[in-house]
């Protein structure tokens, strides 16, 4: 087959559930005037037999971007369902061409569908997709009142969804299955996360949660500070208060990378995760049993995909991504350890320590003599009682240092 170049020659066309009939004039020439055709099976067998070359989606999706690249300046349509760039094939394939040589066209995307059948506006609507996640990234997403759409996994996810609500307190929330979607065998299944007994269905599904509360529910805010007893530790832990003031001082964004270097049982990577599902973490631990500990707390805490490395810091540091901002929880004498994560942060980027005894508040003070930053005292006291009346319990003070790296009048000096 001869191929001759075009610009732009890739084409990303979304179909859904009503196949071909179901797209506009423009999808459906772009798919006829292709010389190479490739999608999913159900997607290739609603094609007409033609001249055109056909193949199927190869996995991994790196197989797939490779052919691409061998096709490339060929008239190449790429079949995908509903909206490409929504959790779909779309944000894989930006990634390795240049937008000037693609034609993206959508479809309706799941969300857009669910939020017109249960009549949700888009912008009070959180989306989660389960397609070749684990189920425990939904934990995070669990707030009373709130709305969620799910892009299910298969068959099962409903009832795996419900169980889960069930179990995280929320058995009293509202479970809508919507199959297929906008074709001819469209279902919509109603029921109570407690009560859900509907037997599997189709595997092409989404589920709308409308999030109930009961008393008894224990709430996880996705701010910072959630409750100690939250974290399973052996008592490496940067406490409730302690935790929100750090990762204040950090000032997370969406997409940020965080170090969090001496993790103990991870609760600041952990909580800097929960703030935004864009947000990524890593979390180095030496120790063996809380390393684990801090994959049963990501696990359990709703942020699975937290990285976490057991190895011995720095050495272990020169392999890692270049972070946006570092947390030092321990480990602060260790040599090499400050400088290294200092040489590694990005340019920008934010870095904060926490130590507790006068050896590392002498570190910290030289560290500031050298760079700026500042340096703040926090000592948080709780009542307690004390005989027939009550006093204040004072905590270990714990000494802060932030920086910003090369960000000029930021790091001047400045005593809190």
């Amino acid at each position: 087959m001869s191929r001759k170049v075009c610009t732009p020659w890739l084409r990303v066309v979304g179909i859904g559930d009503r196949g071909l009939d179901g797209l506009s004039k423009e999808a459906r020439e772009l798919i006829s005037t292709a010389e190479i055709v490739i999608g999913g099976k159900r997607h290739l067998s609603l094609m007409p037999k033609t001249a055109q070359e056909h193949i199927v989606w190869p996995s991994p999706i790196s197989i797939l971007l490779n052919k691409l690249s061998e096709f490339r300046g060929t008239k190449t349509c790429v079949l995908a369902t509903g909206d490409p760039m929504c959790y779909g094939i779309g944000a894989s394939l930006c990634k390795a061409f240049p937008i000037q040589e693609m034609i993206i066209l959508p479809s309706p995307s799941a969300l857009s569908l669910a939020c017109a059948r249960m009549g949700w506006p888009h912008q009070d609507v959180e989306l989660v997709t389960l397609h070749g996640r684990p189920l425990a990234i939904l934990r995070s997403y669990l707030q009373p009142l709130a709305k969620i759409v799910v892009l299910s996994n298969d068959e099962n996810s409903p009832r795996e969804v419900a169980e889960l609500l069930t179990e995280q307190g929320f058995g009293n929330s509202q479970i809508t299955v919507l199959e297929h979607m906008g074709g001819s065998s469209e279902r919509r299944i109603e029921g109570i996360a407690r009560s859900w007994s509907e037997k599997p269905g189709a595997g092409f599904n989404t589920i709308a949660i409308e999030i109930l509360s009961s008393p008894e529910t224990v709430l996880m805010t996705r701010q910072p500070g959630l409750e100690d007893d939250l974290f399973i530790n052996d008592g490496m832990l940067t406490k409730k208060e302690v935790r929100a003031i750090t990762l204040s001082a950090l000032q997370p964004y969406p997409g940020s990378l965080l170090w969090d270097v001496g993790a103990g049982s991870g609760s600041v990577g952990i909580e800097w995760m929960r703030l935004s599902p864009r947000s990524l973490a890593i979390a180095i631990e030496e120790d063996v049993d809380r390393a684990a500990t801090i994959v049963k707390n990501a696990n359990q805490l709703g942020t699975p995909k937290l990285q976490v490395i057991n190895a011995h810091a720095p050495e272990c540091l020169l392999s890692l991504p270049r972070p946006n901002a570092i947390f030092i929880g321990g480990g602060i004498a260790t040599k090499g350890l400050f400088d290294q994560c200092w040489e590694s942060l990005q340019e920008g980027g934010c870095l904060v320590t926490n130590v507790v005894t006068i050896e590392g508040e002498e570190i910290l003070t030289r560290k500031q003599a050298q760079l700026g930053g500042s340096v703040t005292k926090i000592t948080i006291s709780k009542s307690e009682p004390l005989g027939k009346y009550r006093g204040w319990r004072s905590q270990m003070p714990v000494t802060q240092l932030r920086l910003f790296k090369n960000l000029g009048e930021r790091n001047q000096i400045n005593e809190s």
